[in-house]
């Protein structure tokens, strides 16, 4: 489903992204593990067409990802970190309008929003003012908005920031029915527990460079048990957290 080849990203003298590459595949659900300014959101700001990449490839279907309104593009749903939504407005007049960005209008539209509302897990509450929602409604209705067109390739950045433990878990659910369905997801976070309760398949980067792609076992196994507890001293075994610390280093990122 996705390909991306080589891809290189500077911002001035600034190296965001370094000849990154992977793959994922259909209804499976990629990690993109690293520090503050390993270059993820980049990566998936290029992949989503927000951003042109310096040089590589990103490829959907074995098709480059094309200029804005490009059937390729039209393939790709993103859930951006910032929330992009209008308190005055109801949900469902959110998706409305965001619906109409994508050319959606009529029957169609309103099939669309009510299908993401549920997915979303707030049915209910689609004509209430999302001024009113809490922190983890409004991350749900920031991926219901990217579900709109029925994209085959879901981009999520940072998706749980700042939900409390119910939300989470209502968007670990709506993540796995849409695996379910067939969705190729890819996972940005900061969250060791999330990667590894939800992903197939995990990339870590830093410095805009690939250290590790590969499932959680193949990860885990780069870490001796007997080395894990001089990583995470209260961990008695490999962990992600443990594997992380060693490709990364424990160094504070502040940047």
């Amino acid at each position: 489903m996705l390909e991306v080849r080589q891809l290189a990203k500077s911002f001035g003298t600034r190296v965001a992204v370094d000849g990154i590459g992977f793959t994922a595949a259909p209804g499976q659900m990629l990690g993109l593990l690293g520090p503050n300014g390993a270059g993820k959101s980049t990566i998936v700001n290029i992949i989503a067409g927000v951003l042109a990449p310096d040089a590589g490839d990103v490829l959907i279907h074995g098709e480059p990802v094309g200029a804005d309104g490009s059937a390729t593009k039209q393939l790709v749903g993103f859930v951006p970190q910032d929330l992009a939504l209008y308190d005055e407005l109801s949900a469902l007049d959110n998706l409305r309008l965001f619906g109409s960005l994508y050319g959606l209008a009529g029957s169609t539209l309103e099939e669309r929003a009510t299908e993401a509302l549920a997915v979303a897990r707030l049915a209910e509450r689609g004509r209430d003012r999302v001024g009113s929602f809490s922190g983890g409604m409004k991350r749900r209705l920031n991926i219901a908005a990217g579900l709109l067109h029925r994209p085959r390739l879901l981009l999520l950045d940072e998706p749980t920031v700042g939900v409390d433990p119910q939300s989470r878990n209502a968007i670990f659910d709506a993540l796995r029915e849409l695996k379910a369905r067939g969705l190729t997801l890819v996972y940005t976070t900061h969250y060791m527990e999330e990667a590894q309760r939800l992903c197939d398949r995990i990339v870590v980067i830093d410095q805009g460079r690939v250290l590790a792609d590969d499932t959680l076992d193949g990860l885990l196994a780069l870490l001796p048990a007997e080395h894990a507890a001089a990583v995470v001293p209260q961990s008695p075994r490999a962990t992600l957290e443990a594997v992380f610390l060693e490709l990364t280093g424990r160094s504070l990122r502040d940047t």
